[in-house]
């Protein structure tokens, strides 16, 4: 899974596993890594691979050339001429292309994204799938489906909407604002800002802490998470008593608590 910087250049996603981290980059910086069909069938297969790969313990998403990634190619769009195939065979293929947002959201290990840049449209919505977001202190973020008479993809929708709420949510798609870093902190769109030459090694850093932790007991605890999205309170405690339990017969359960009697760090395994 580990791809080698010379083949950067042909590389649409080019995918590099280290020490339990998955790092993906989407890699059209030539059009600041805006999502064509191949980008997203690639970003798809790149996370289906991650979701059922034990050696991958967390997923950093990020974006070549300084941009996260702006959305759809508008550009391809207005040069298109016309749709070519008819309705339902096009919103196949878009609903193909969004599986990226929900194997960010559902797989079962930490993800995190990474925006330099901007992130808009269906960009943002990628980001916002992910657990985690660290953004450099210049970085732009905008639904920007307003702007372009589209109405929303990739789900940024419903994430954003449980993150921030739904009136917010509203105003942020209906009026497309351009959110700074810090705005975009203060409402708790992203998780962390930081300087600008310091992004790539501030989000390097999260990410690793995340895949060198307890993956067991992270998956448990990113599916009480999901499930507490929209399951009633009842089940949720069913879900996390269990979950809870399952964790306590870990290998790295019983590592951390020897680390915590012996008073040093623990070394967790993932197992």
């Amino acid at each position: 899974m580990t791809t080698s910087p010379s083949n950067l250049v042909s590389t649409l996603v080019v995918e590099q596993l280290e020490d339990g981290l998955l790092t993906l980059v989407m890699n059209r910086p030539e059009r600041r890594n805006a999502l064509n069909a191949e980008l997203c069938r690639s970003l798809v297969e790149a996370l289906q691979r991650a979701a059922q790969a034990s050696e991958v313990r967390a997923v950093l998403l990020k974006g070549a050339g300084g941009t996260f990634c702006v959305g759809g190619d508008v550009k391809a769009m207005a040069q298109s001429g016309g749709p070519e195939l008819g309705m339902d065979a096009r919103v196949r293929g878009l609903r193909a292309s969004m599986e990226a947002s929900r194997l960010l959201h559902d797989m079962a290990k930490p993800t995190i994204a990474v925006i330099a840049g901007a992130a808009a449209g269906a960009g943002l919505a990628l980001a916002l799938a992910c657990d985690l977001r660290i953004a450099s202190e210049s970085a732009k973020i905008t639904t920007a489906f307003g702007k372009v008479g589209l109405s929303g993809d990739f789900g940024g929708t419903y994430f954003m909407t449980r993150l921030l709420g739904s009136a917010r949510a509203r105003e942020l798609y209906l009026t497309s604002p351009i959110l700074g870093a810090r705005q975009a902190l203060d409402i708790g769109l992203v998780t962390r800002v930081v300087p600008d030459d310091q992004i790539d090694a501030a989000g390097t850093e999260l990410a690793r802490s995340l895949a060198s932790g307890p993956t067991l007991t992270l998956a448990h605890m990113k599916q009480n998470l999901n499930l507490a999205e929209h399951a009633a309170l009842g089940e949720c405690l069913d879900n996390e008593a269990w979950r809870h339990i399952v964790c306590m017969t870990t290998a790295d359960h019983r590592e951390a608590a020897a680390a915590f009697v012996e008073k040093r760090p623990p070394r967790f395994t993932g197992g």
